[in-house]
């Protein structure tokens, strides 16, 4: 099915530990992602839904497997653990596909591991449910993510606020390197193998820069460029991560480690959607912040790996990280204002047209995806204006906008194009994933498979789904989502 090249299980052994996945009483797939394995060249012939539900829970290896459970610590909540590491998760193998792309292949949910800190490393099936329709969406609205191979029930209960049918993703990645792995090996002062960890993340991800004499600070930088384009595109969409730990915060700039995340419905600024986050720590408006705090905490490993720390290296990461702050404001103006539709010669008052459109959004409690997508239906001044509320605040708004956009030089068709290709139709709804865990929960995956298909599509009108698209009615609005370890 695979041909594995385990780069990662050649590192020294502080990197990992070798574990087996646990039993499956009774392995049954849920979901085959056959495009994504086509991506990864997964050979021609079509194995069974028995094999690959046994080989995607770990009871039967492919050949050339090597599981591993990786290390690493990370600040939680901004309090530092020196040892986390996969407590429910192990590495298979990695595949180099027909692009010569490397890519992790990892079970999530596959049984206890020297990292589990006294819990069981099972998953349920709503969590699994919920990464995979998560991270298939992220990845076909445009954005950097780990992404789903494939969902199994393991035919056994696994025990949290009840009992509840254990499952297990299968999980893609560039690699599962995070912030935290390189604070593991800094808090140990192991320099040895932070150094090793540093030289083996910049040939994986940034080799380019290999042969730089600064390799170490234009690694800093690129993790950063990478961040900061993943941050700012989930805050265009609305997305909330819901817990931007450093040790889930990928090197690779990617989306990963989905537990309580959730895309904004109504729009507010300070919107936390993590049943643990009681002081909004990773709210919306935060994840500007913790990105570059996060970014701080790497600075402050890779101060060690030159000239012993000194107070130069540290004052040039320090500067460097004060670019990126000013790079993040830019590269989220530069996205939210062509959400407006606003192309071309970027103007400073532009940023107060994006203020006054979002504080409107949020004093009428309007929901933030709709609401791009029914403006775009405005950029012609006679268009129906029904779907907003016609405030004092909405008029203003509107005359300015009008203004900017028609003042571009560019046909009205063309800019109503160029805000459908940024503003989707469709998102995972909160409420509609918990539709789908309930009936998941039940036997019934139907549900499941077709939001799968809708989400695929996200910028494209789909008439026949259309339910998807609309925003939760009151009853039925999720007000927290939850980790699921």
């Amino acid at each position: 099915m695979f041909q594995f090249d385990n780069t990662y299980a050649r590192l020294p052994e502080k990197f990992y530990a070798r574990v087996a996945p646990a039993k499956a009483p009774k392995p049954e797939l849920i979901k085959w992602n056959t495009e994504l394995a086509r991506q990864l060249g997964a050979q021609a012939e079509s194995p069974s839904e028995r094999e690959l539900a046994e080989v995607f829970t770990g009871q039967k290896l492919l050949p050339g497997s090597e599981p591993i459970a990786l290390v690493y610590a990370g600040h939680q909540f901004g309090h530092f653990v020196h040892q986390l590491g996969d407590g429910r998760a192990l590495l298979m193998g990695e595949v180099v596909d027909p692009l010569g792309r490397r890519h992790d292949i990892q079970l999530k949910g596959s049984g206890r591991t020297p990292f589990s800190r006294g819990g069981d490393g099972k998953a349920p099936l709503g969590p699994v449910l919920r990464e995979y329709l998560v991270s298939e969406a992220l990845h076909h609205l445009g954005l950097p993510t780990t992404r789903s191979l494939a969902a199994a029930k393991t035919g056994e209960l696994v025990y949290r606020e009840g009992a509840l049918p254990g499952a297990i993703l299968t999980r893609v990645a560039s690699s599962h390197i995070r912030v935290g792995t390189f604070e593991y090996f800094a808090a140990q002062q192991d320099l040895e193998n932070l150094k090793r960890l540093t030289e083996y993340s910049i040939q994986r991800h940034y080799p380019e820069i290999q042969n730089d004499s600064e390799a170490y600070l234009h690694f800093f930088r690129k993790v950063g460029h990478a961040q900061i384009e993943l941050v700012t595109s989930w805050m265009a969409l609305g997305f909330i991560h819901g817990v931007m730990n450093t040790d889930n915060m990928s090197i690779a700039g990617e989306t990963i480690d989905f537990g309580p995340c959730a895309f904004m419905d109504q729009f507010r600024f300070n919107q936390v959607f993590s049943s643990i986050d009681q002081f909004g720590r990773y709210s919306y408006s935060n994840q500007a912040q913790i990105t570059l705090w996060n970014l701080s905490r790497l600075g402050n490993c890779l101060v060690f790996l030159t000239d012993h720390g000194s107070k130069e290296t540290a004052e040039m990461l320090k500067e460097e990280l004060d670019s990126l702050g000013t790079l993040f404001g830019r590269r989220l103006a530069s996205k939210m204002v062509r959400k407006l539709g606003i192309l071309k010669d970027e103007q400073p008052q532009d940023g107060d047209l994006v203020s006054q459109w979002l504080r409107y959004l949020e004093t009428q409690r309007l929901d933030y995806t709709l609401s791009f997508r029914n403006l775009a239906n405005l950029v012609e001044s006679d268009a129906d204006l029904s779907f907003f509320e016609r405030t004092g605040a909405f008029q203003d708004f509107y005359k300015l906008w009008q203004k900017r956009v028609q003042n571009q030089d560019l046909e009205s068709e063309t800019i109503k194009e160029e805000m459908n290709r940024v503003n989707p139709v469709f998102i995972p709804r909160n409420h509609k994933i918990e539709q789908v865990i309930e009936a998941g929960l039940r036997g019934d995956f139907s549900l499941f498979h077709e939001l799968s298909e809708v989400l695929k599509k996200p910028y494209e009108e789909q008439e026949e789904f259309s339910s998807y698209k609309l925003a939760p009615r009151p009853e039925q609005v999720v007000q927290a989502t939850f980790c699921g370890t």
